[in-house]
């Protein structure tokens, strides 16, 4: 079964790699890159001190957590563990896959880092400002989108992302509740004083 698991997994990589276009390759080479999305982020966290003040602090806590959960278990553990190598390196799909500028990646790709990070993200900066922000729901299809790119790239399997992403909303879940707690914690330090 998880032979036939993988056989799929392959199959429906190489059916998503092959709608590219020439005009698209730069751009999505581009936005896999963590540093394209830095005015996401400061606006994001200028977001959080417009409206949780001090508290703020806290909730950048809670997403320091998300970021090294997800990322330690994709990358330190599972890598590491499961050695499964990236499709970009398998020699099974070799001439099968559209690479762009010969960008291949790490040697393993079980999970996907990027799937964790930044689904990990979306769920916590939804969870954090949905209250406020009813729209913030757009930050799942920056996560779609960046996480797309991997396939794009031919650097992860389907897989790789569905695992990530599943790894990633539980770290979200994770450092929520923490960032949750240490709110509450201030609040009470706060009103006893």
């Amino acid at each position: 079964m998880l032979d036939r698991l993988i056989e799929w997994d392959k199959e429906l990589l190489v059916f998503l790699n092959s709608f590219h276009a020439v005009w698209l390759d730069p751009v999505m080479l581009l936005i896999t890159k963590t540093f394209f999305w830095l005015p996401l982020y400061a606006f994001l966290i200028y977001l959080l001190f417009r409206n949780f003040k001090k508290e703020a602090w806290f909730i950048l806590v809670g997403a320091a957590i998300v970021i090294v959960l997800s990322d330690q278990i994709t990358s330190t553990l599972m890598k590491p563990f499961f050695a499964r190598l990236r499709p970009s390196h398998d020699p099974t799909l070799a001439g099968l896959l559209h690479h762009v500028s010969d960008y291949r990646g790490g040697r393993y790709g079980f999970s996907s880092g990027h799937a964790a990070n930044t689904f990990g993200v979306a769920l916590f900066v939804w969870l954090i400002l949905s209250p406020v922000y009813k729209r913030i729901g757009w930050i799942f299809l920056w996560a779609a989108l960046m996480t797309y790119t991997r396939i794009y790239l031919g650097v992860h399997f389907p897989g790789d992302i569905i695992v990530g992403a599943t790894i990633g909303v539980g770290s979200g879940l994770v450092g929520y509740k923490i960032s949750s707690y240490l709110r509450k914690r201030y609040k009470l330090n706060q009103d006893s004083e």
